[in-house]
């Protein structure tokens, strides 16, 4: 079998910066040359497959839940949402919105829907969320 090696929940990584702020935040891996890193999203459309359960300072161990649709998760929410709404990451240049979700707007640009919204929500609201890699959409 050469399935032996591989892990099913939680992970851990370093974290490529400080992190202990960030639970139920989405995360990105990635590597700094020598290893993997995780690291909160630096643009709307990275490809946030981690959410941190348990976050660490930087070049610190911290805790991880690889995304899958088997199990919905909890999602900070900038905005508000309905059931079925697609979920977008927020726009991570404007300060403490980087790993959280948010309606996918209309206005110009390419964003990565993240999941599906399963409840109506609120703004600061961890909402219930499937979570659905449906990839990048672009509105101009």
């Amino acid at each position: 079998m050469s399935q032996s090696n591989v892990k099913f929940g939680p992970v851990t990584f370093p974290c490529g910066e400080d992190l202990t702020a960030a639970s139920d935040h989405l995360a990105v891996l990635t590597h700094n040359l020598i290893g993997p890193w995780a690291r909160l999203p630096s643009n709307q459309d990275d490809l946030a497959l981690y959410l941190i359960l348990e976050g660490a300072a930087a070049d610190e161990a911290g805790y991880f839940l690889p995304l899958s649709p088997a199990a919905n998760v909890r999602l900070p929410l900038i905005g508000s949402c309905l059931p079925g709404d697609k979920l977008v990451l927020a726009d991570p240049s404007v300060e403490g919105q980087a790993g959280k979700v948010t309606v996918l707007p209309g206005a110009a640009g390419t964003y990565r829907v993240v999941a599906i919204a399963e409840e109506k929500a609120v703004a600061d609201q961890l909402v219930l969320a499937r979570p659905a890699n449906l990839g990048t959409i672009t509105i101009s």
